[in-house]
């Protein structure tokens, strides 16, 4: 397990750095989104118009050898623009599958919550089942396939509010947040004449990124950090705090994002502070808490709290 932490931390390292010449600052929100890549989970970024949300999205993509699409999500758009849908041939008397932009490795789903929720909903079966249902035909879909998604927040004009069905699909919720002064006089100074992203190249094929997500599978979990992450579950379900708890697809998520941080930053077993790094991430977006649904960084306070409350395992992790 050593030997496999310590690829992965290079390789992971290698996409950060790369990134890293494009998103100035933001290296452990490119550290989470590898880690949500490798537990096979799709992501959502939120943030303000022109925070960076999409050159961060496309940045990463970049970084591994692997087929990309993007799609701008619109209030016109149909959920068969995404999909794909069959087109009558004249010259053949035959219906012809014209494939949508879901058939890739990464899918870049820009500002999905100003699209209607009927076309958000076509999206659900792809991110949950890797394949999609065109007139009655079950298609799989490639192996990666990973959903980065952004999102303005929903004070926003024109935007949708994501149900809770799409929410719980994504592995984790981000937020870009904010940039100290001397960050944004870097961005000027990288950006002033030339775009970097044009300079960036693949550091990471897709054969990898394959073996990574095996890789973060082995990472050991001690009995009692699983039972300290169903002790966050449970206080989270419990909470006075949030009207809706966390659904059991959230447990499995915090233990392969917590699996995954570990390997990127080189450790070969899982401790209470990486959970405590990606429970707010991974839990935040999946409960309702009372002062509103979707209420992103008010849940990230309370989920913080509820985690400071509980007792943290002092055993051996390693064993």
């Amino acid at each position: 397990m050593g030997s496999e932490s310590i690829n992965i931390k290079q390789t992971a390292d290698k996409i950060i750095e790369n990134v890293s010449k494009v998103i100035v600052g933001k290296n452990e929100v490119i550290r989470l989104i590898l880690a949500g890549i490798l537990s096979d989970g799709h992501i959502l970024i939120e943030d303000n118009p022109g925070t960076g949300k999409t050159m961060l999205a496309r940045a990463v993509a970049k970084s591994i050898e692997c087929d990309f699409k993007r799609v701008q999500f619109t209030p016109d758009l149909m959920p068969s623009d995404i999909t794909g849908l069959n087109v009558f041939n004249p010259k053949q008397s035959s219906f012809e599958l014209v494939r949508g932009p879901v058939f890739t490795n990464i899918l870049l789903a820009d500002e999905i919550n100003r699209a209607t929720p009927r076309t958000q909903s076509g999206l659900l079966e792809a991110m949950e089942e890797k394949q999609v249902t065109i007139d009655g035909k079950t298609i799989k879909l490639d192996n990666p396939f990973v959903v980065i998604a952004t999102e303005n927040p929903l004070e926003t004009t024109g935007t949708y509010p994501l149900p809770e069905a799409s929410l719980d699909r994504f592995i984790m919720k981000l937020s870009m947040g904010s940039t100290e002064k001397e960050e944004e006089i870097s961005i000027i100074d990288r950006y002033i004449e030339e775009n970097p992203f044009e300079k960036i190249e693949a550091v990471c094929t897709i054969d990898e990124l394959l073996e990574m997500k095996k890789a973060v599978k082995k990472i050991f979990v001690h009995a009692c950090v699983r039972e300290y992450i169903v002790d966050i579950i449970m206080a989270a379900r419990g909470s006075d705090r949030l009207s809706g708890g966390v659904s059991t697809r959230g447990t499995l998520s915090l233990v392969r994002c917590a699996q995954a941080y570990s390997a990127i930053i080189g450790k070969p077993y899982v401790d209470p502070d990486v959970v405590k790094t990606v429970a707010p991430h991974v839990l935040s977006h999946r409960a309702v808490s009372l002062g509103g649904y979707n209420a992103s960084s008010k849940n990230n306070d309370i989920i913080r709290k509820l985690i400071n409350d509980i007792d943290v395992p002092v055993e051996n992790w390693e064993i």
